[in-house]
């Protein structure tokens, strides 16, 4: 039986939406969605989860950014459709990324998560 790892789709964007419902389709994830503004319960629920996927556009919030002083092993990625513009939070760098690039990069970073966070890298969809 594989591992499920969590992930949580802070937002209400057609973007995250979309990428969320093919997230679901895959059995090793277990996704959440979560609409801000709610800092208490997107603490509560990124506590032990490994992805974060949430709009610049639509999120002005530290509570994203302080997730990361709880939680090291946080894979943060931010995605502004109307800018074609995904930022990731890791120690990894990455190279342009199309949406089926970042399905891909999601699934590779749920199966290992031995990145260290802290650095944020600019990627476009």
């Amino acid at each position: 039986m594989k591992a499920t790892k969590q992930i949580i789709l802070y937002g209400n964007s057609l973007i995250l939406e979309s990428i969320g419902a093919s997230l679901r389709r895959l059995s090793q994830f277990e996704v959440k969605t979560l609409n801000p503004p709610l800092p208490e319960a997107l603490k509560r629920g990124a506590a032990n989860s490994d992805i974060l996927l949430f709009d610049i556009e639509m999120t002005r919030d530290e509570a994203v950014f302080s997730l990361l002083e709880t939680n090291p092993r946080l894979l943060l990625i931010g995605i502004s459709s109307d800018v074609n513009l995904v930022k990731i939070w890791s120690g990894r760098q990455e190279r342009e990324l199309s949406t089926k690039s970042l399905l891909e990069l999601i699934k590779r970073e749920a199966s290992d998560l031995s990145f260290a966070s802290g650095s944020a890298e600019t990627h476009s969809l």
